[in-house]
């Protein structure tokens, strides 16, 4: 058995989640699934090769544009 801290929406969360009254937070937890969101570098690859363009030739010449007339910011203590 562990003690563990949980913030109050968390609590409210699990509590809300159980199935019937006398239902232990460890019952919940144990029965929760989680999905994997994670992806790798190779499946991120495979997405972006399969996948529609993410920006318009519009959007993309916005944006270049954009990245043109940026300029950093003035340096305060530069005294030239």
């Amino acid at each position: 058995m562990k003690t563990i801290s949980l913030k109050t929406e968390a609590y409210e969360r699990l509590k809300a989640a159980r199935r019937y009254p006398a239902e232990s937070f460890s019952e919940v937890v144990l029965r929760a699934t989680w999905p994997e969101d994670t992806i790798t570098a190779a499946g991120l690859l495979a997405l972006v090769r399969t996948a529609e363009p993410w920006f318009t030739g519009a959007e993309l010449d916005a944006i270049e544009a954009a990245k043109r007339d940026d300029a950093p910011p003035e340096d305060k203590w530069d005294a030239r």
